[in-house]
């Protein structure tokens, strides 16, 4: 059979365009997300430009070899990739379909194609970046599960790159919460990279989705995660680091949200932690200095609500948490906030008080801070921020 003429089993009615005619200019070689920009602004939908393949060289000023592809797609390749989708979990977003995700199509060089495996309408909730060190420290592992397990409570899903350290802790804080949370991958989704990470992977697509630019087979190769990046910050409405060294792929991330006019924010921390460096460098260049949940919420505001508003229907929307959380609080966290004092109280009082061991007492500080409950100062001690009791 004929792939090209079979791509009208896969169509897309706004551009005359099917799948097969997508996925070709995919594999063609030379043709990037920039270049599919170009294409279409020229007039000319992928059908087209396979059709006319010498005009449409023109307009991307392609080598010979990349003419030679463009004048002869791999057809038998792109019937695999067919074969693939069809009988793989995954699905395939065109520019043109409708749930193409609107904030990621607005920047200069959205991904002609969307993998997705899990549920496409999660990418049209308001999302927030979150990432950080693939090492990072004790605290700052355990900082970005809270912020996640609290954002996502109140709202937003939490989105970012499926890698070891921060990424990984925020995927958790976000599922933990019960909340919504996406995954963008720098290899094709017939493999999951890191390996061990297939679990996690499976408990994403439950409660949100995988994501990538890449077709079946592209293996991890560190050209694809600075592409990856651009992705995570394009789907949300801004990026929040943990903690990252100053030279890092955290940093590429949110220059490319600043660049795409999105929110940065970034969580600071000691100054003889190399890990806080890069997050220092992006206060100073202007990043929102963050302690709280409650800082990212009161800064994205009305975003937000648009979006949220936009993305589902009234019945299915979710309330936006109050200062006071996402959460009811459970027993052995009433326990603690019960032995904080409205002066400041050290966390060695707070463990004695409790019973509780002190990385238990810390954790559920830090949850009870990102709730407004509880504030700490500079000397590591911790007062009542409200005289409200939880519910």
């Amino acid at each position: 059979m004929d792939a090209h003429t079979d791509t009208d089993d896969h169509p897309n009615a706004e551009t005359g365009s099917g799948l097969g005619d997508w996925l070709a200019l995919l594999r063609v070689p030379g043709i990037g997300p920039a270049a599919v920009q170009r294409l279409l602004g020229a007039g000319l939908t992928p059908r087209a430009a396979l059709g006319q393949p010498e005009a449409a060289a023109r307009t991307l000023g392609l080598n010979p070899a990349g003419q030679a592809a463009l004048s002869a797609p791999d057809w038998p390749r792109v019937e695999r990739d067919l074969a693939w989708l069809e009988h793989s979990e995954v699905q395939a977003l065109t520019l043109h379909d409708a749930r193409y995700p609107p904030l990621l199509r607005e920047i200069h060089d959205p991904p002609p194609l969307l993998f997705v495996r899990g549920d496409p309408t999660c990418l049209l909730w308001p999302q927030l970046a979150l990432v950080g060190s693939r090492n990072p420290s004790h605290a700052g592992r355990r900082t970005a599960h809270a912020f996640a397990h609290h954002l996502a409570g109140a709202g937003l899903a939490i989105t970012s790159g499926l890698a070891l350290g921060v990424d990984a802790a925020g995927h958790e804080g976000a599922l933990d919460a019960g909340g919504v949370t996406v995954a963008v991958a720098g290899t094709g989704l017939d493999a999951i990279y890191p390996a061990r990470h297939r679990p996690l992977a499976d408990r994403i697509v439950e409660r949100g989705a995988l994501v990538s630019e890449f077709p079946p087979g592209t293996p991890p190769s560190p050209a694809n995660f600075p592409r990856r990046n651009r992705i995570i910050s394009g789907l949300s409405l801004g990026t929040l680091v943990v903690e990252a060294a100053l030279r890092s792929g955290s940093l590429i991330t949110a220059r490319l949200a600043m660049e795409q006019g999105r929110e940065v924010f970034a969580i600071p921390g000691s100054i003889h932690n190399p890990l806080a460096r890069g997050c220092h460098a992006l206060i100073r260049q202007g990043a929102k200095l963050v302690e709280t949940g409650a800082d990212i919420m009161e800064e994205l505001g009305a975003l937000y609500d648009y979006v949220r508003a936009a993305s589902t229907p009234a019945a299915d929307r979710p309330e936006r948490a109050d200062r006071q959380g996402a959460a009811a609080l459970d027993k052995d966290q009433r326990r603690v906030l019960a032995a904080v004092d409205h002066d400041p109280t050290a966390v060695d009082t707070v463990v004695e008080r409790s019973g509780l061991t002190p990385e238990t007492v810390c954790s559920m500080l830090l949850v009870l801070e990102l709730h407004g409950f509880v504030a700490s100062n500079a000397s590591g001690h911790y007062c009542r921020a409200t005289d409200e009791e939880p519910e």
